[in-house]
């Protein structure tokens, strides 16, 4: 049992979330225990701004970290805006905020400024969170910290259940968060996501601490806080799936030119764009280069249930791209920065090839000895632009030095840099 497990007695003792010991079976691991109601009960969905006032000055004047979480519509509307936000702080309780009716977050985010969050996947919420105006200054990646301790299974659940001994519900995770008014079951699975994240957040730290890894953890937390917001997409049409298939320029200018079309009308209907026309459609569509409205409708994706209007609306779009002149067509994507794909390497440059071949077994087993995942070791990506062009000078500074280059963090660097000097000498 790891400490975090040894943690999880004393954690139920005192969160009054159940007994301090769960029945244990002949294979030896503890029954988890059904998490069925937040220990308030539900708390009233916060849709306006008196009640979001007395929110905001309830968790200002709470103690401790805060955990947050945020529900998406991912599949059902466009973009990835906040539907719901989840909080829960040591004297404030819970709450569930509808970022629908209080679209403007920011002053909750300025009062809990400078308080430590605690998010399960932290990069996935994020990006939502900061378009309401919650920016935290410090975090706590309770999905980041599993991996780092070597947890196999990281999802919230999986890690509530190994490590504090219960089991939350898992039935609403992929529904429509834009229905309103919610259904109560589904506020109440928003309520337990939150619920024990402070416990988990407790339970994790104490574990880092035991492996030695906790300074490890926490420079991954701030690099995640202090990440600007990602840039725009350049050419987002050029990932529509399936896109390894279309060779041709004109047939790239009919995927540009369909997904565009799109991308406009899923943003004014506020739907995913996957539910107006599928990725596989617009392949279809683009490698077929049809000649008119009946030749579209025989295609995959634009059968019996399209209407006319609209097969006539794709339709223009695919004669817009045949019309263009040829010095307007899209040019085949352009080469990525950094080294070509490692399936080329033998071909480009064998050495290369076999120094990469050396970084990957010596990073893999340096991750199977520190019990954490390769890529939260060292990025793949790292590892093969240094193997790509490592240092012509191949001693532990310089290759400390082309890491950090690339953006690894201190702990990293301290424990790769070691093993990849060897590799990479051994094949010189």
């Amino acid at each position: 049992m790891t400490d975090a497990q040894e943690t999880a007695a004393h954690l139920r003792t005192t969160t009054g979330g159940g007994p301090p010991d769960a029945e244990v079976p002949s294979d030896g691991q503890p029954t988890p225990i059904p998490l069925l109601e937040p220990r308030e009960g539900i708390p009233p969905v916060v849709a306006d701004a008196e009640a979001l006032a007395r929110v905001v000055a309830a968790f200002a004047a709470g103690t401790g970290p805060v955990a947050v979480d945020a529900e998406r519509a991912s599949g059902y509307r466009y973009g990835q805006r906040a539907y719901l936000v989840q909080l829960r702080r040591e004297g404030a309780g819970s709450a569930l905020i509808d970022p629908v009716g209080c679209p403007d977050l920011s002053a909750l985010g300025e009062a809990l400024s400078g308080t430590e969050w605690i998010l399960h996947a932290a990069t996935q919420d994020l990006p939502c969170l900061r378009e309401i105006g919650m920016v935290p200054t410090s975090l706590f990646d309770t999905e980041l910290a599993g991996r780092l301790a070597g947890f196999p299974r990281v999802g919230l659940g999986a890690m509530v259940e190994s490590v504090l001994g219960y089991a939350l519900e898992k039935g609403h995770s992929a529904v429509d968060w834009s229905t309103r008014p919610l259904p109560e079951p589904w506020l109440r699975y928003a309520a337990l996501d939150v619920e024990l994240l402070v416990d988990l957040r407790d339970a994790l730290e104490k574990e880092l601490d035991r492996q030695g890894k906790l300074d490890w953890a926490r420079q991954e937390f701030d690099a995640i806080a202090a990440a600007p917001p990602a840039p725009p997409r350049k050419d987002p049409w050029r990932r529509t799936s399936g896109m390894h298939k279309v060779r041709r320029r004109r047939q790239m200018a009919v995927v540009r030119e369909l997904w565009e079309s799109r991308d406009r009308i899923a943003q004014r209907r506020d739907v995913s764009p996957g539910k107006v026309l599928g990725d596989a459609a617009i392949v279809e569509a683009a490698l077929a280069l049809p000649a008119n409205v009946h030749a579209l409708s025989a295609l995959p994706g634009y059968g019996q249930r399209m209407g006319r209007r609209q097969l006539d609306q794709w339709m223009a779009a695919v004669d817009r791209a045949k019309a263009l002149p040829e010095n307007e067509l899209p040019q085949p994507g352009a080469t990525p920065a950094g080294p070509p794909p490692p399936r080329s390497w033998a071909d480009k440059d064998p050495a290369a090839a076999a120094r990469l071949s050396a970084a990957r077994a010596a990073v893999s087993a340096l991750a199977e000895e520190l019990n954490l995942p390769q890529e939260n070791l060292i990025t793949p990506d790292t590892v093969r632009r240094l193997c790509w062009e490592p240092p012509q000078r191949l001693e532990a500074d310089t290759v400390a030095g082309a890491l950090a280059g690339y953006g690894a963090r201190p702990w990293q660097i301290e424990q790769v840099t070691d093993a990849l000097v060897t590799a990479l000498a051994a094949t010189a």
